[in-house]
């Protein structure tokens, strides 16, 4: 993330309803949520054959999912923890489902192995933001 959000994130981090959440953990957690989308974008759009209709889907709801993600953690004003935490969860098993589906066509798909090794970092991330916000 570039100085200038990460400025912004930190600014907001006073409005914060959820006390104690790790910033820099957030930042983490924003950057790899916007790379998965990206990576979902780019594999759900190079699948042209039919026979990968489960995997084009899969992609684009997981890229979804992640932008919306991403956007949550973007307004830390109105974040509340259960919401948070369920959506986190969504993300996590949603990207991880992506990323099975995507290992499934990787030896002949370079954008599926691509997008499955990322959508499993935004699960990590994920999952550490979790874990950080049910020990604050």
């Amino acid at each position: 993330m570039d100085n200038m959000t990460m400025q912004m994130m930190e600014m907001h981090s006073k409005d914060m309803a959820i006390t104690g959440m790790d910033m820099g953990m957030m930042q983490e957690c924003i950057e790899a949520c916007a790379a998965g989308e990206q990576a979902a974008t780019m594999c759900a759009d190079s699948m042209m054959d039919d026979s990968m209709m489960m995997c084009r889907s899969m992609c684009a709801n997981a890229a979804d999912v992640m932008n919306t993600m991403m956007r949550m953690m973007m307004r830390p004003a109105g974040m509340q923890g259960e919401t948070m935490m369920g959506m986190l969860s969504a993300t996590m098993m949603m990207a991880t489902a992506c990323a099975d589906e995507c290992m499934r066509h990787a030896e002949m798909s370079e954008e599926c192995r691509m997008c499955a090794e990322v959508c499993r970092q935004c699960a990590m991330s994920c999952q550490k933001m979790m874990d950080s916000m049910s020990m604050a």
